[in-house]
């Protein structure tokens, strides 16, 4: 598709108009430089989906910029010119990264032929990494906090097993990640994970959608329909908010986890299935067990292994691992350069409370990924809740004074060391403190340093 950018680096003129009338002619836009450092330049302002850059150039050659260039952006697609070409300059330029290599006098035929491959090379390197941003986001435990450590040995033991589980944790706290996770450790892995939010669909239709349905069982029915038990064979059936299925369907899952066998909704002929089941709630069973409307039969059926999910609130030491993610996830998703968090703006996050938790927070770094301009999020750029109008500093509303100042200490400590990687000499030096204090304070606020 022509109207990509191309960039020419390259410190001939002659090449440069050369290079550009044959692109222009062909519908690219295209921008020309003649030295190694506006290539950088040029890439930190733009990045263009093809650079074509020169090998020999005064003061900084191709090859030294080729190497910078892939460490500022690795995912840059250049293919590099030369008017000397060996097979050695060759095989340096394609081991720091080069996507291609064609010599002077430049061939309009492969000019032409090599773009169009750079241009579907890079377009498909975009799609993998997107692709696989969002299958780490579907299955990666994020943070190191004890409450997830925990949790990810509680998966590690349960994945391998047999055994159904009920997971219970707040709303946006991760429990598909946790059903997840524990489909992909276990023997089932190859077969199909099948998810149904049983919140989302109508009572008049979730027989239907659990079991399948014959040929004109009901109005509407015009044909037969597999349900996601029998499309689960095999494999694992996650059910989503089994706390508000209704108790007559409640009394037809837990016949089907008994016997390992249903019927479809019209149909006669038990079907046998393989299932695992995995189930989740945000609501109090016992408690809908007292008043009737949670069979305590399929409670204990599903509650074999118990996970609990930590809220976000309870696991602030992750926040920033979970920002970067994302940030990285979202970089990847809209094809923009990766950005990073002042330590000022951190603090905000690790004060916050996240009443939706891990869901809120994603949702606001994909905000703030689209919508701030430069690659830095500064405290100005962070909207309500997370940062007040009109406020100088985070806010912990109905706290006692100690207790709010020690949550900021602790999240500005904690975030300045994120931003040094730990290390404790510049930490110090940037809060002003001696490292024997850093020390201390990193013991009263029991600040774990990553292994």
């Amino acid at each position: 598709m022509a109207g990509e950018h191309i960039l020419i680096v390259d410190d001939e003129k002659a090449i440069q108009k050369a290079l550009r009338g044959v692109l222009e002619d062909e519908g690219y836009r295209v921008s020309a430089v003649g030295s190694g450092a506006d290539a950088l330049k040029a890439v930190a302002e733009e990045m263009p989906d093809v650079v074509f850059l020169d090998i020999w150039m005064p003061h900084m050659d191709g090859l030294d910029t080729l190497a910078e260039l892939k460490r500022q952006r690795p995912e840059a697609t250049v293919v590099v010119i030369s008017g000397h070409g060996t097979i050695e300059t060759a095989v340096k330029a394609t081991r720091l990264g080069a996507y291609d290599f064609i010599e002077k006098p430049l061939s309009l035929e492969k000019t032409l032929i090599t773009v169009t491959r750079a241009l579907e090379h890079g377009r498909l390197e975009r799609e993998n990494a997107a692709l696989r941003a969002r299958l780490d986001e579907r299955t990666e435990i994020i943070g190191q906090s004890e409450p997830m450590r925990a949790l990810r040995e509680q998966i590690a033991t349960a994945a391998p097993t047999s055994g159904r589980v009920l997971i219970h944790g707040e709303n946006g706290s991760g429990k598909e990640l946790v059903a997840r996770a524990i489909h992909a450790l276990s023997a089932r892995r190859e077969r199909p994970f099948v998810e149904v939010n049983c919140a989302a669909i109508p009572e008049e239709l979730i027989e239907s959608e659990l079991f399948g349905h014959e040929r004109g069982s009901f109005t509407g029915a015009l044909n037969r329909r597999r349900g996601k038990f029998e499309t689960a064979d095999g494999g694992t059936l996650f059910l989503d908010e089994i706390g508000d299925m209704s108790v007559k369907t409640q009394a037809k899952v837990l016949r089907a986890l008994e016997e390992q066998a249903f019927e479809r909704v019209g149909g006669r002929e038990p079907l046998k299935v393989d299932v695992r089941v995995i189930a989740a709630s945000n609501r109090d069973l016992p408690a809908r067990i007292a008043t009737g409307t949670f069979r305590e039969d399929l409670f204990y059926r599903l509650n074999v292994i118990p996970i609990e999910v930590p809220p976000l609130r309870a696991r602030k030491e992750d926040v920033p691992a979970l920002v970067e993610h994302f940030i990285r996830v979202f970089c990847a998703g809209n094809g923009k350069r990766l950005k990073t968090v002042a330590p000022a703006s951190l603090t905000y996050f690790m004060t916050y409370d996240w009443p939706g938790n891990v869901r809120e927070l994603r949702n606001m770094v994909e905000r703030l990924v689209i919508m701030v301009q430069g690659d830095t999020i500064a405290p100005e750029d962070l909207p309500p809740p997370l940062r007040a109008k009109a406020e100088v500093a985070p806010l912990a509303e109905g706290k006692p004074l100690k207790e709010a100042r020690d949550n900021f200490e602790r999240a500005y400590i904690l975030a300045e060391l994120r931003a040094q990687d730990w290390n404790m000499t510049r930490t110090a030096e940037r809060l002003g403190i001696e490292r024997s204090h850093l020390y201390r304070k990193i013991r009263t606020y029991n600040i774990t340093p990553p292994k």
